[in-house]
Order: structure tokens, then sequence, then C-alpha cells
């Protein structure tokens, strides 16, 4: 039995400016992903019988449905690369759902590289599946510092190697938050481009935390940590993260996150 495992790193904004809408009634945005180093943990199991299956465990894994976008990658890699086999996954869910993360999204980008190596395919065919699963998807396939367009899915590799290794604490509210819902909420006015995302901004804060007050709460108490250089939301909330000057420093906030909120002390990829 071929088992092979994947990392499904926690996507992060380091900005997110809502510029409009696309043809197709989506948000246009423009936003910067990084990519941390913890996850959640997406196991193949190549059985012997046909039978595809997803099994879930972890903090989260009682959150997770049967519509899950791993089952959805499988299906759709399933069809394109005409896959004659069973496929067993199972998915350690350590990051909060519907948090901003893009748990899900790199759920199923781990489950198109898994697949894609278990069973030699071309990585241009999980390249063009990804688009068709979500708009995090494609940038969750690459886990790699990008600049995303469109809605988030036309994207550019952009220089963030300053960043590697950087310690950062992300800190939810405990509290899931639809994406669809905080779009909704967006006042709908262009405050202008992303250009510098230190000097950026996340358009989504506002009406995430109208949705959600304690956000305001997370993003202030990050604000007053010591040795925390930089903090925003990521996405649509509810999570928030602050890059600190050092591991130490990082480390002591983390000791002293609220015992409600849910934490993750980590590094930036």
């Amino acid at each position: 039995m071929t088992v092979l495992r994947e990392i499904a790193p926690a996507k992060l904004n380091l900005a997110l400016h809502v510029r409009g809408k696309l043809p197709d009634g989506r948000h246009s945005i423009e936003t910067v992903f990084a990519f941390c180093t913890d996850g959640d943990v997406v196991t193949f199991r190549r059985p012997s019988h046909g039978v595809s299956t997803v099994e879930n465990s972890g903090p989260f894994g009682t959150e997770i449905g049967p519509g899950n976008l791993i089952s959805a990658a499988w299906g759709a890699m399933e069809q394109a690369a005409e896959i004659d086999s069973g496929a067993e996954f199972l998915l350690e869910k350590n990051l909060p759902v519907s948090a901003g993360l893009g748990g899900g999204s790199a759920d199923a980008a781990a489950a198109l590289r898994l697949i894609t190596s278990a069973f030699s395919l071309d990585p241009e065919i999980a390249q063009r599946v990804a688009p068709e699963l979500g708009s995090d998807v494609p940038a969750c396939l690459l886990s790699l510092p990008m600049r995303g367009e469109g809605a988030g899915d036309v994207l550019t590799p952009i220089e963030l190697s300053d960043l590697s290794g950087a310690p950062v604490l992300l800190v939810n509210p405990r509290v899931p938050l639809s994406t669809a819902s905080v779009f909704a909420g967006w006042d709908g006015v262009d405050q202008g481009p992303l250009v510098d995302w230190r000097e950026g901004r996340n358009d989504l804060e506002a009406p995430a935390i109208a949705l959600v007050p304690q956000i305001g709460s997370v993003l202030a108490w990050l604000g007053t940590q010591s040795g925390a250089e930089f903090v925003r939301m990521s996405g649509s909330g509810a999570t928030c993260f602050a890059l600190f000057e050092s591991e130490e420093a990082r480390d002591a906030a983390a000791d002293g996150v609220p015992r409600e909120w849910w934490r993750l002390p980590t590094f930036l990829r």
C-alpha cells in the first residue's frame, strides 16, 4: 500500500485590497500570499480495492462535512487524469474552519500534490484543476509567496526572502466566519491599488469586525505584545496574525493568549 503525506500550510494574506467586481460576479482583489510552516496534514493511501474515502481527525476534524474539498480534488483529478484506482485520505485538521487561513483550499491543494505524486502525473494537470476548486487553491498548490490578482487566482511570484523563517503568531477568537458574508459587507469603495504590503491594508477587516467584534479585540491584543512588528487580519477572518522580532518574543506572547482563543506559534516558509 502506497502511503504519502503532505503538510497543508496555513495561508496568510499580508495585505488584501478589494478593487471591485469581476464579470463573473466574484470580487476583484489584489493580495500578497505568504505561507506558514505548520498547518493541516493530509495523508494518502492507495488501497488494493477501488473504494475512495476521506477520514477526518485532529482538533477540528469533527467540523468537516462530507462535501469537503479533498473529495472534490480527488473527483476532479480522477476525471482529468482518467485514474482507475481507489484512494484513501486522512485529514488531520489542525486549523480552525472558516478562519481566513485557506484551510480547505490548502487541504485540497495538498491532495492535488499527493495525487500527482502517487500516480506520477504531469503537474500541469493539478494546475489546470486547481482553479475549479476555489480561488485560493492555485496559490495553496504552490505554497510560495505570491501576488494574487483577479479573484486571487491570477498569480505572480513575489520576492519575500527576507521574511522566510520569520516568527509569526496566529490567533483566532474561535468564531467561524463566512467568506461570502464578509465580502457582502464590503462597502464597495475602491481604496486604491496594492503597492507595498506593509503600507497596504485588509479591506475585509471592517466588515469582518462588524460580524465578529472579537476580531477587533484580537487585533488590539496582538498590537500590545512586546516584539510584535506587524499585525493584521488574514483573508476574510477571523484569524489575525503578528510578525515578531524574535522567536522568544513570539513564544512569550503565545503563552499569554487568552484561554478562550485559539493560537498557533509558527514561522513563515
